[in-house]
């Protein structure tokens, strides 16, 4: 299961109001080889959801990732925090047994990706 915590959905769902029709999007979760440690994670807005789409709802977002990307993702809590300095999503991943320095890149003990330059 992916957590989206109730600060975080209020900053999506914002963000969803901005795009052509909000009520179809879904927020979708992606993971791709790359960054210093091997994965790194995409998030985005998709209006398709596939039969191999995995789908959560929290605090009125719905949240899909595809099937091959579910167990590297599961657990997953993205929160939202902002500071004087701005906001932005964090993303705590329990599956992931390193990281980068500068936190955009991970690996997991099942999926060491393939990395490159961060």
């Amino acid at each position: 299961m992916i957590h989206l915590t109730e600060s975080a959905a209020l900053q999506v769902i914002d963000m969803m109001k901005q795009t052509e029709r909000p009520e179809a999007q879904y927020l979708r979760i992606k993971v791709q080889g790359g960054g210093c440690t091997g994965l790194s994670y995409g998030m985005g807005f998709d209006e398709e959801k596939s039969e191999r789409d995995v789908q959560f709802d929290h605090h009125g977002v719905r949240v899909i990732v595809a099937e091959a990307d579910h167990g590297v993702v599961d657990g997953l809590e993205i929160d939202y925090k902002q500071s004087m300095l701005g906001g932005g999503f964090t993303i705590k991943n329990p599956n992931a047994i390193a990281t980068c320095g500068c936190g955009s890149s991970f690996r997991t003990a099942s999926n060491a990706g393939t990395p490159g330059d961060c």
